[in-house]
């Protein structure tokens, strides 16, 4: 089967010319040792912790009888060779898998050629001639090159033949995750390396299904930075382009917005909505509320029951205890309110905290937990059905977070002038105010849209937080947004404004942790933690959020208006490639 990888005896072969790396005249550093490695392990384990406890023995008894320690017998003196020679055994064994990596590498002459660095800049030079753009097809080929020596490169080129250089050991684990007796999940605890085990892992993926993954990359990411926190048994990474829109002049300060989208004409759009602003002297954003939200369900035998432990927690004379109680779960996370719903005998408590630069999910959880906890004291009889009743409500539109606001809830104005309007936006102010109500406003009431009263919000909203490492699953309720246009000065200018209510991020934890969405971050200036004051970079980072999304309506809207839409989007969201071509 075409598909699967070609075997590890077999020389690597690639439709490009590039130099053979024979597999079988490798040897392993265990291949000197005379038993299986595991063998060997065992034994100088046991030899080691034996000959210790040993001259502990008779060094214990020698101090005992008064004899002098330098004083040795023949079998003292075996044992401390012995101990020697498993110690430096030992202290080597952790490196021999590292040695044989070493040894089975291939050498430096294969990998690296002297004329690399000059026949790259070839293929770049030629690549930057190319005249039709490579956005559509996984076949970018380059035009022809004149006959050079051959390139072999570390990276995989996406036009190659699917082929990978395996140890016998490594097909051996292959072998057995096909067959099921080696559990998936379980590749990177047992092998201690986690691009090795996504290596396995893939290519057993590759022949348990017959279907290539040569489209998708492997090398060139850190797979030991999301182990246990961002995504488990990966087998490469997807690639997704970041645009920058900008600069944005937001409450008198520049920002430069990365935006991660496979959609033409985004970025587009949304810089020339920010040059729009720019011009005309900038937006004013502002933070009106900052708080996470997890809201358990709980059960009693009645509804009086449940109406008890709802008076409890909103009699005043015990919100210090339970603050206390919350507050606990982090030097962070400090409880800003409670509030209650009951629906015959359940009850649902919808938990409201700050949480630092986190965007807090985890944060308020275990604070609602220890007060769940602390309930069970008073009230024996609450069966707690969930942490999470919905009534929070995460990655739901939901009209409890359109009116009480999940995260952080922003407003952003900017008033553009109308000359700004007419050159930039080439449009007017009296069409776009009378499109803004048609459509965002009494076309999504038509529709029955809750927290949609705009006409892209999702899109910038998911493109940052694509970027910058948030959950892209929270742009359900964090692109809650209703987008205002009124004419003022006379109707000379035009006054915009985007209100937000539920704007989920962070700045620590998650993906934020990622080298590429790190550096995001760090373009925006809202990197990690504030020391200064805790919660700033998350809170500054929600600001940035709702001025890209204003800029993004304001340039869709005039497309709109002035009927742009569709030639803007056949001018930058589609290849001029014979995609039919280039697949054959």
């Amino acid at each position: 089967m075409e598909a699967r990888r070609r075997s590890s005896t077999k020389p690597v072969q690639s439709l490009k010319p590039t130099k053979t790396i024979p597999l079988e005249d490798h040897a392993k550093a265990s291949d000197a040792l005379p038993l299986p490695l595991y063998i060997t392990n065992a034994v100088f384990f046991s030899l080691f912790f034996s000959v210790v406890y040993f001259l502990l023995s008779r060094w214990r008894e020698k101090i005992r009888t008064s004899t002098p320690l330098h004083v040795v017998t023949f079998s003292e003196i075996a044992a401390i060779v012995a101990l020697v020679a498993s110690f430096i055994y030992l202290l080597g064994f952790f490196g021999i898998d590292f040695v044989q990596s070493l040894i089975l590498r291939p050498s430096a002459d294969v990998w690296n050629s002297e004329d690399d660095e000059e026949e790259n800049e070839v293929l770049l030079r030629k690549e930057d001639a190319r005249k039709v753009p490579c956005g559509q097809a996984l076949d970018c080929s380059l035009p022809p090159l004149p006959h050079t020596a051959p390139i072999v490169n570390a990276q995989k080129v996406f036009d190659e033949k699917h082929v990978t250089v395996t140890t016998e050991e490594d097909e051996e684990i292959i072998k057995s995750v096909v067959a099921g007796t080696t559990p998936s999940y379980s590749l990177e605890s047992k092998l201690g390396d986690c691009k090795r085990a996504a290596a396995i892992r893939r290519e057993a993926l590759q022949r348990l299904t017959g279907k290539s993954l040569s489209g998708l990359p492997l090398d060139g990411f850190d797979y030991e930075s999301i182990l246990g926190q961002c995504c488990e048994m990966p087998v490469g990474y997807v690639q997704i382009p970041v645009g920058i829109a900008g600069p944005l002049l937001l409450n008198g300060k520049e920002y430069s917005v990365p935006m991660a989208t496979t959609e033409g004409c985004l970025v587009a759009s949304t810089n020339r909505g920010c040059k729009a602003i720019h011009l005309s002297g900038g937006a004013t954003s502002v933070l009106l509320k900052d708080g996470m939200t997890r809201a358990p369900v709980v059960r009693f035998g009645t509804a009086r029951r449940a109406a008890d432990l709802k008076l409890y927690l909103e009699d005043p004379d015990n919100w210090e205890t339970l603050a206390v109680v919350f507050n606990r779960s982090s030097r962070f996370a400090r409880l800003q309110g409670i509030k209650c719903a009951i629906a015959g005998k359940n009850l649902y408590l919808r938990f409201t905290c700050s949480t630092g630069d986190a965007m807090g999910m985890n944060m308020v959880s275990k604070g609602v937990q220890n007060v769940l906890d602390f309930l069970q004291t008073d009230f024996p009889d609450m069966d707690v059905i969930g942490i999470s009743g919905n009534y929070c409500s995460d990655k739901k539109p939901a009209a409890v977070n359109w009116i009480e606001g999940r995260g952080k809830s922003v407003v952003c104005e900017a008033i553009i002038k109308g000359d700004v309007v007419r050159k930039v936006l080439k449009t007017s102010v009296e069409s776009l105010v009378e499109l803004n109500m048609l459509k965002n406003l009494t076309g999504s009431a038509m529709a029955g849209a809750l927290g949609g009263f705009n006409a892209h919000a999702s899109n910038i909203v998911t493109a940052v937080y694509m970027a910058t490492g948030q959950d892209p699953a929270q742009n359900v309720e964090s692109s809650h947004c209703i987008t205002m246009m009124e004419a003022i000065n006379d109707g000379k200018d035009l006054h915009v404004s985007v209100t937000m209510p539920s704007i989920e991020v962070g700045t620590v934890g998650g993906g934020t942790q990622l080298a590429s969405q790190s550096a995001c971050l760090n373009l925006l200036g809202v990197k990690g933690a504030s020391k200064e004051s805790p919660g700033a970079n998350s809170r500054m980072l929600a600001t940035i959020v709702a001025g890209a999304v204003l800029a993004g309506e304001l340039s869709l809207m005039s497309a709109l208006a002035a009927g742009q839409l569709v030639r803007s989007h056949m001018k930058y969201n589609r290849s001029s490639k014979d995609v039919s071509k280039a697949s054959s």
